[in-house]
């Protein structure tokens, strides 16, 4: 053991799935893998088990763009017991790559590809230990020892040489469980199983509140079918006064998934890390968001899209994002659901990809990795202009949840409201909430809301959030900041109340959520210096640094990289 390197994966999610994936790939027996899971459970993690979907819940990726594990998913549903198909309506030798795909079917092929993949850690003498029910309380790292201690429950200790943060999702309990019908998360779905004969507030219009609208959906009433396979839906006797009410900033709905020419968000014509890393060298240590936004984006039509690129080729990236905004700040949020369900359909049955929308998905990705990178301006104009797009388009919302969303308000149970960046939500003690914002004609209001659930989706968590003090408490860990290129700049955004922090040198930071990390996902100390030990791909944490949250793709990418810091000699290990 004295001459293995030890190494913790903490989280037996997808997160930890695609890791372990890495190191067993690697073939190096010169190292032990420990795995900590707090269920009973590996590789379905938060999304694709009870804990955050019921049997209504579905992927909004389908097979085909799943990034590869060991088994095909295709492969797998043909050896998938058959009460297991039989309960979600499914023939497994029918199965269709291009559709969704129930969640937790979905959690249950996760499961099995890290079964195989024990099997193969086993077959290549890789040692192991998977360590369920083991929920991870805190990390301590010891510079001078260079070992990192790993706390389990709060009172057991195992010592490491490498530690991989893959914890997951993390929605904090703010109100919920003292207040009464007021809902912190939708997750556990089960719990928004009520049965109601009021009108519920939902915060938020983001995939997230698609899920507690199927569940509460399904509790209040029932979908059919008309003659002609119209979905509608029927509300049942004794919930005749339920509704949802979606409250959103920008009064929009997600976008309608379609067809993608390339299901892997990836594009051979997008810059390499090498040329960003010139492109940062001569930029004064800067990314430049104008450069990934010419080269990442509006590049790619010139000759994919020649005309599109016409119209955008002069553009800045506030004058492209207001452009694409118009349209849909114009028309009410359900009529642009049915143009888009129409034009996803075409798309669909053509296999054309809605090009332009592919590639905001495709530059969210690219831009993710080096966003560390930017300045402070550019940070800004990043979260004020593309990020709300991209949070819109990408969302890639499945046909079915929007046939449901259409039937839902043309039985008037669901309807939106624009709120605005200043409305708020006050927990009620007798229970619900109070909404508080400006209507369209300026006018104030206070609506009292019996059942709120907040659907606003996985929240950037602050570095006072960070779950893992020992980490905090002896400086391992720092708050995420960018600097601003200019000192007016700074100075301007401080006297704005922004979270802006002026350093020694007489340079101004912003403080964006979570801790630092570097290109390698190592975590950085007060004083700049990376950590060697502790790694970290858990995007609550890491959200300041890494804005785009792209599921699976994410967990490839960021595994990829780990590995190949991890196990430097082995080449193998890191093809994405």
């Amino acid at each position: 053991m004295k001459n293995k390197q030890r190494i913790a994966i903490l989280g037996g999610g997808p997160g930890g799935l695609f890791m372990f994936k890495r190191l067993v790939e690697s073939g190096r027996t010169e190292i032990t893998i420990d795995i900590f899971e707090k269920k009973q459970r590996l590789g379905a993690g938060m999304p694709y088990s009870a804990e955050g979907a019921n049997d209504e819940h579905i992927t909004n990726v389908s097979g085909n763009e799943i990034p590869s594990l060991v088994t095909p998913l295709a492969d797998w549903i043909k050896t998938a017991p058959k009460d297991t198909l039989d309960k979600f309506h499914m023939d497994g030798g029918r199965f269709n790559e291009y559709k969704v795909l129930p969640r937790l079917l979905f959690g249950q092929y996760l499961t099995a590809q890290f079964d195989v993949l024990q099997k193969q850690a086993k077959e290549a003498g890789i040692e192991f230990t998977v360590h369920y029910k083991s929920e991870v309380t805190d990390i301590i790292d010891y510079p001078a020892q260079e070992v990192t201690y790993v706390e389990i429950g709060e009172k057991d200790r195992f010592e490491f040489d490498k530690v991989i943060i893959c914890t997951g999702h993390n929605w904090p309990v703010k109100h919920e469980g003292t207040v009464p019908n007021y809902f912190d998360s939708p997750y556990p779905p089960v719990k928004l199983a009520l049965k109601l004969n009021h009108p519920v507030a939902i915060k938020g219009s983001s995939l997230t509140a698609v899920d507690a609208i199927r569940t509460l959906a399904r509790h209040n009433g029932i979908f059919d079918k008309d003659k002609n396979g119209r979905l509608f839906y029927k509300l049942a006797e004794d919930s005749q006064n339920f509704k949802m009410v979606l409250h959103t900033r920008n009064g929009m709905l997600p976008a309608v998934r379609f067809h993608l020419e390339d299901s892997h968000l990836s594009n051979d014509k997008l810059l390499t890390r090498e040329e960003i890393a010139a492109h940062i060298a001569g930029n004064n240590g800067f990314l430049s968001l104008d450069y990934i936004f010419e080269n990442d984006f509006k590049a790619i039509f010139r000759n994919k899209d020649p005309e599109f690129y016409q119209q955008i080729k002069d553009m800045r990236v506030e004058e492209f994002v207001d452009s694409m905004m118009e349209l849909r700040e114009r028309l009410d949020a359900f009529q642009l659901l049915k143009a888009e369900y129409a034009e996803a359909e075409k798309s669909i049955r053509r296999r054309e990809s809605v090009y332009w929308k592919e590639m905001l998905g495709v530059l969210s990705f690219a831009l993710n990795y080096p966003a560390k990178h930017l300045s402070a301006e550019d940070m800004q104009r990043l979260q004020k202009s593309l990020i709300p797009l991209i949070s819109i388009v990408i969302a890639y919302i499945p046909q079915s949840s929007s046939e449901e969303l259409m039937a839902l308000h043309q039985e008037g149970v669901l309807e939106l409201i624009q709120v605005g960046e200043d409305s708020s939500v006050t927990a009620e003690e007798k229970g619900g909430a109070t909404y508080h914002y400006s209507d369209e004609t300026g006018q104030n209001q206070s609506v009292y809301f019996n059942t709120f659930v907040d659907c606003v989706g996985q929240p950037h968590l602050s570095f006072e959030e960070f779950p893992f003090k020992g980490l905090i408490s002896k400086d391992t860990v720092s708050p995420a900041r960018l600097k601003f290129k200019s000192a007016d700049e700074g100075r301007k955004a401080m006297a704005d109340g922004k979270d802006v922090l002026l350093v020694i040198d007489g340079a101004y930071y912003l403080n964006v959520p979570g801790i630092t990390i570097n290109d390698n996902f190592q975590v950085v100390d007060r004083y700049g210096a990376f950590n060697n030990r502790v790694y970290i791909m858990a995007v609550p944490y890491i959200g300041g640094y890494n804005p785009d949250y792209s599921g699976l793709d994410f967990c490839e990418e960021a595994s990829a990289t780990i590995a190949k810091t991890l196990l430097p000699l082995n080449e193998s290990s890191t093809a994405a």
